[in-house]
């Protein structure tokens, strides 16, 4: 299954969690998760884990954004640099990032947000 970032469900999620709206962003989401088939199955689980985590943050629950962000990275670690037109390397970097800081009681103020970034085969973009 390719997944096309550009339009559609995943294209409205993403512009969704380009806004910060990640509640929308993760429902959007789950209308292809729920269709997939492995490998893009574990691996949108994870990137709406993501989203679902900063929803969370939104809602001042940072423990319940610290559970869903490493459940997010125990689900993209198995995935290589590039899966899905996404770059998961970067992502699982700035995912390691706000794990950091939230572990540590960090200040998340000002922080920015995991972006997805375009990675993979040429003429495929997010």
């Amino acid at each position: 299954m390719k997944l096309d970032w550009t339009e559609g469900e995943l294209g409205k999620g993403l512009r969704c969690y380009r806004a910060c709206e990640f509640f929308a962003a993760h429902e959007h989401w789950e209308i292809v998760w729920l269709a997939s088939k492995e490998p893009e199955k574990t691996f949108l689980q994870g990137v709406i884990q993501v989203a679902a985590a900063f929803y969370h943050l939104q809602r001042d629950n940072p423990l319940g954004t610290l559970f869903l962000l490493r459940r997010a990275q125990l689900r993209l670690q198995r995935y290589p640099e590039y899966f899905g037109g996404m770059d998961v390397s970067s992502l699982r970097g700035e995912i390691a990032d706000w794990l950091q800081v939230l572990e540590a009681g960090g200040s998340i103020h000002g922080r920015s947000y995991p972006e997805l970034r375009r990675g993979g085969k040429a003429g495929v973009t997010i």
